[in-house]
């Protein structure tokens, strides 16, 4: 049973998971290739309902490692694919983002991340961001991931990456939790937008597979193997071409008083929100502390790192990990200040008076 209520004209009253879902249709999506694993089922039901609505494809296969083959298949043949998955699947696929990447196929792939390592457990978890990040996949390739801290935040990235996915001709990967899969919040919709017919895609995705009419001089290759080092290496550097390109566009954080305060605390997603909980609290005790929150995972926002405050004693990365993000900010603070880590793990999620009480003991330490 859907659990969408009407709150307004414009707004909406959503599960997580459903807003997302339904921004994808009305960003375009016309396939969808699925296969159920908690926390992120309610997308596979909600798109064997509503996409058909849509005029779109719903097809639960028979394995995540199915599911990314059939995306790169429809995605091979123009068509827009949306894809979902939590931790061990989106493991499973990520030999078919290398392959995707390589072909330079689009889709927008969504990870609801779970506990790990291993099955782990259900609840929200952060400890997907070397796999979101860095990938599993073989070879040098790059995907752009977007980590939103809000329903409403989720919503509008997963409709804006059916276009960018398009545009830059590559995987987008939206990077959730748990915890905004599940809880509900007010959302404004975007307008459906108009997706072109399959009569149309060799207009708009002239490198697509359409098939060899007698009207075609020509058929279209689509294929990730390159057998002539020469060959592979040309197309490597161009792919390359294009993640720079993508660096200079895509990358974006939210930062809060960063300029003037005694300490930062770098947070994503969900924990982003809890972390806001604890500044205020911090202040209240007199203590400055600002906020990096990366929403573009990569491109990481290091050049955001530079405007930190001179008299700043410490920066510190809070996540649901044993130190993933870590890494990335150790980079941008490229030895300037002492970086250390604040974090839960398992599917704990620490409360905002545990972020700051644990700050106040990481700068007395200083």
């Amino acid at each position: 049973m859907s659990t969408t209520y009407q709150e307004s004209p414009s707004r909406v009253l959503m599960k997580g998971n459903e807003a997302f879902a339904e921004s994808a249709i009305r960003g375009g999506c016309r396939y969808y290739f699925g296969y159920p694993i908690t926390p992120q089922n309610e997308i596979p039901e909600y798109m064997s309902r509503e996409l058909p609505k849509n005029g779109g494809h719903f097809i639960q296969a028979e394995s995540e490692i199915s599911a990314i083959n059939m995306a790169y298949g429809a995605g091979a043949a123009g068509g827009r694919v949306f894809i979902s998955s939590s931790s061990p699947g989106i493991a499973l696929m990520q030999e078919g983002m290398s392959f995707a990447c390589c072909a330079e196929v689009p889709m927008v792939i969504l990870t609801v991340c779970r506990c790990g390592p291993g099955i782990g457990g259900i609840q929200p978890g952060q400890a997907d961001y070397f796999q979101a990040t860095r990938g599993g996949g073989n070879g040098d390739y790059k995907i752009p991931v977007f980590a939103p801290s809000s329903i409403q935040e989720g919503s509008d990235l997963v409709f804006e990456a059916m276009e960018l996915a398009d545009k830059w001709r590559n995987p987008i990967i939206i990077f959730t939790d748990g915890l905004l899969g599940q809880m509900m919040e007010p959302v404004t919709l975007p307008e459906h937008i108009d997706v072109a017919s399959s009569k149309d895609i060799r207009k708009s995705k002239a490198w697509a597979l359409t098939g060899y009419g007698a009207d075609d001089s020509s058929r279209n290759t689509i294929t990730s193997l390159r057998l002539q080092p020469e060959v592979l290496e040309k197309h490597v550097h161009h792919l390359f071409d294009k993640y720079t390109e993508i660096e200079k566009t895509l990358t974006r954080a939210e930062t809060i008083g960063i300029e003037d305060c005694d300490v930062v605390l770098v947070a994503y997603g969900i924990v982003a929100r809890i972390t806001k909980e604890a500044i205020e609290m911090l202040a209240r005790d007199g203590i400055k502390a600002g906020l990096i929150r990366p929403i573009s995972l990569w491109p990481f926002p290091h050049s955001v790192f530079d405007k930190i405050s001179n008299k700043a004693k410490a920066v510190i990365s809070t996540e649901l990990s044993m130190g993933q993000m870590i890494e990335d900010v150790r980079l941008a603070v490229a030895n300037r200040l002492p970086v250390r880590l604040l974090s839960r793990t398992g599917g704990m999620i620490p409360t905002s008076l545990e972020i700051a009480e644990r700050t106040k003991k990481i700068l007395a330490t200083m």
